[in-house]
């Protein structure tokens, strides 16, 4: 799609960082709207935490994490480095705000200002993998229900209840209980430790990374130009947006979208006042004795497996390290050890493609999207959420983009929320 005419006045030329869901997505939607697009990331195409994920796109379970069980949760975690919550012990002056400011977010209310404000990219999840999909982005998403197992049939009650604030944001929730023979034939694989299991309906799944290598062959297909690069400098003004790459390359346009994930804040730099942290997630992919019909998440062992490729993928942990930092042996273990007591008929010890990714976590539950300064705008901190909410978050920035004008429903994920408006002018660099 070259040459577009930057269709109601917008900009006719934008320059995404970052080839993970949420770029892409922003990328494909703007062409949508007739802007010519590059596509620049370090790494290539799903490199960070678009690869390894669980795969689900499931509105019925993206909770923010800012729950007051989730504080409550990181307090014994302190004390235990097996715990799904891991918070190292470290000279860390960022973290230790970050985690402050997270805590002061745990309140319930500020918990369901988060579950209200994400209803939007809930209520368009599915919707914008179908846009996708049906216009040529060439991967499977498949409907699904999915079963959420739980030792303790007391915690799958206060399961409900929490889904039940999900309702109150107008989400149509399908939910039924399952125990005894129905409790096997869904979850096939479920230990006799498995006392209940609550199916939810309406749910898809992916591979996500072969979903986002489709999205980005698409982009390509539609004439985007895609570069391999680190950026280092960034500036924008009201004549535009420049891009320096550290081998010394520029690249200029009308209008630049920041969707590098975890490393977001490289590029930021102080604007953002809102924390955003590296919660890193752990995943692998093992054989089964019994193929699972559907996803299957264990909520007090914090671990959730996905049917793939023959086998089963687990994905699991909530790391709050660098997001470079590299694999953790002992957080793989950490997740088999919680999950063996409720799964039967997995081959753990043939497991394979051990990974770690860099999600990016806000201080408040809420991700960032919109305009930081002229010519430049932000995408992510959707936490675990990311590859769900990727899609409907890109075609909601790029309205606002191509428009001038911010919709209503992502103002509460305003990047400068808690400060004044953009400055027509802002440089932003990385240091050297």
């Amino acid at each position: 799609m070259s040459g577009g005419s930057g269709m109601d006045g917008g900009p006719r030329s934008v320059i995404v960082v970052g080839a993970g869901i949420v770029g892409l997505s922003t990328a494909w939607f703007l062409q949508e709207r007739g802007v010519d697009v590059t596509v620049v990331d370090r790494s290539g195409v799903a490199a960070g935490a678009s690869w390894g994920n669980a795969g689900w796109v499931s509105p019925a379970l993206t909770a923010p994490l800012n729950s007051p069980s989730v504080l409550r949760e990181g307090l014994r975690a302190l004390a235990d480095p097996a715990a799904p919550l891991h918070i190292p012990v470290r000279a860390d002056t960022a973290l230790a705000r970050f985690l402050l400011r997270f805590a002061a977010n745990c309140r319930p209310s500020a918990w369901e200002r988060a579950v209200r404000a994400n209803a939007i990219l809930n209520d368009e999840a599915i919707e914008t993998f179908d846009v996708l999909v049906s216009n040529g982005v060439d991967a499977p998403v498949t409907d699904t229900s999915l079963a959420v197992a739980f030792r303790d049939a007391g915690h799958a009650d206060l399961f409900l209840t929490e889904l039940n604030h999900l309702r109150s944001t107008g989400q149509q929730l399908h939910v039924e209980t399952l125990t005894g023979a129905a409790l096997y034939e869904q979850v096939p694989l479920a230990s006799s430790n498995v006392a209940a299991v609550v199916n939810v309906s309406g749910q898809r799944f992916v591979d996500p990374g072969r979903f986002t290598h489709a999205l980005g062959f698409a982009v390509a297909e539609r004439g985007a130009t895609m570069l391999s690069g680190e950026v280092c400098r960034v500036s924008g003004s009201r004549d535009g947006a420049l891009l320096e790459l550290r081998d010394g390359e520029l690249l200029r346009g009308d209008a630049v979208v920041l969707a590098t994930g975890a490393w977001l804040p490289a590029l930021t730099g102080r604007r953002i006042r809102v924390g955003l942290q590296a919660g890193r997630g752990y995943s692998f992919t093992v054989p089964v004795d019994r193929a699972l019909p559907g996803p299957v998440y264990l909520p007090e062992a914090r671990v959730a497996c996905t049917p793939y490729r023959g086998g089963l993928r687990v994905a699991g942990t909530m790391e709050f390290r660098r997001p470079s930092e590299p694999l953790a042996q002992r957080r793989i273990d950490a997740i088999i050890a919680s999950a063996t007591p409720l799964l039967d008929g997995v081959r753990w010890t043939e497991r394979t493609d051990a990974w770690v990714g860099p999600r990016p976590v806000t201080d408040d539950g809420k991700p960032l999207i919109g305009q930081l300064a002229s010519a430049m705008y932000v995408a992510g901190g959707h936490g675990m959420w990311g590859l769900a909410h990727g899609p409907a978050t890109g075609r909601l920035l790029a309205e606002q983009i191509v428009t001038g004008k911010q919709p209503e429903a992502v103002r509460p994920f305003d990047p400068l929320r808690g400060r004044g408006r953009a400055t027509p002018t802002e440089v932003l660099t990385l240091p050297l």
